[in-house]
């Protein structure tokens, strides 16, 4: 879904890039225009869907049978601070992958797309520059998917059931305000968890012109990764996956909480920013953005 022209329209990006304090008047244009695009806050509507019908489904057909469904999903009913709980792990292996992947393999290829890229290097901003505040753009729309899904989970849950006291999976109980940091907590491990994935779609957005393909490619890495975590054959490719720790934040609903696969997935992110960033680089600056 490439964003339009049009959105570009008199910004004064190339001259901004010119004066002291480049760098952040250009983070400060770019972010302002990903949040102005009617597309962000449909991807971010979508997603704020998945807790809304969780919520509505759970309050209209009652508990489901036990054992069955996503984890968490027997405790909405008796707490609603759950709702977001269970909305993020329904969310984590598809459906925020694929609003991440339009972000993520737009971010040059739709430039490229529509001839604005050789504008915003006029200046010139600096090829390496512009590829960092890409990137870090898709990395603050991790950060606001991950809290979409979150706090408008909380919110639908306050709203149809009773709100309460949390029981951790260690058999504690917090207050609420303690069981909301928790979640929020939850919410930065899925963020950070979505940096690698961003790091690879930007990647793939240096390669093409095609915006489309570049989206398609990085969901399409994502969901193989996915089904490669799975397989026990492979097992000894697991720890390398960028996929590995997605859905370990179970370890922050424990009394004390456990910090370790927050870790070890903020390193494994870490490595693929590096890694796909430095591809990246190295493709961006012999790209050549005139053909």
């Amino acid at each position: 879904m490439p964003a339009g022209s049009a959105e570009r329209a008199g910004e004064p990006v190339a001259t901004a890039t010119a004066r002291p304090g480049a760098s952040i008047g250009l983070f400060g244009s770019e972010l302002l225009t990903l949040f102005r695009r009617r597309r962000t806050w449909a991807l971010l509507g979508a997603l704020a869907l998945i807790p809304v019908l969780i919520g509505v489904a759970i309050r209209v057909a009652g508990d489901a049978p036990a054992g069955r469904g996503p984890a968490f999903l027997g405790q909405v009913t008796e707490n609603g601070l759950f709702v977001g709980m269970v909305a993020v792990i329904v969310a984590t292996p598809l459906f925020l992958p694929l609003t991440i992947g339009v972000v993520a393999g737009d971010a040059i290829a739709g430039e490229a797309s529509h001839g604005t890229l050789r504008y915003l290097l006029i200046a010139p901003a600096g090829r390496i520059r512009l590829l960092v505040v890409k990137y870090l753009v898709a990395a603050v729309f991790c950060a606001a998917a991950a809290l979409t899904v979150v706090v408008v989970g909380t919110i639908v849950g306050w709203v149809l059931f009773p709100i309460g006291p949390v029981t951790l999976l260690s058999g504690t109980t917090v207050s609420v305000g303690e069981g909301l940091l928790r979640f929020l907590a939850i919410a930065a491990y899925v963020a950070v968890s979505l940096l690698g994935m961003s790091a690879i779609g930007v990647f793939l957005s240096t390669l093409t012109t095609v915006p489309v393909g570049a989206m398609a490619a990085t969901a399409i890495l994502a969901v193989a990764a996915q089904i490669m975590g799975a397989l026990p054959q492979l097992e000894w490719l697991h720890p390398w996956l960028f996929t590995n720790y997605w859905l370990g934040f179970g370890d922050l609903l424990r009394d004390p909480p456990v910090w370790d696969s927050f870790v070890d997935n903020a390193v494994l992110q870490a490595g693929y920013v590096i890694v796909f960033g430095a591809l990246a680089a190295g493709r961006f600056l012999t790209k050549d953005i005139l053909s």
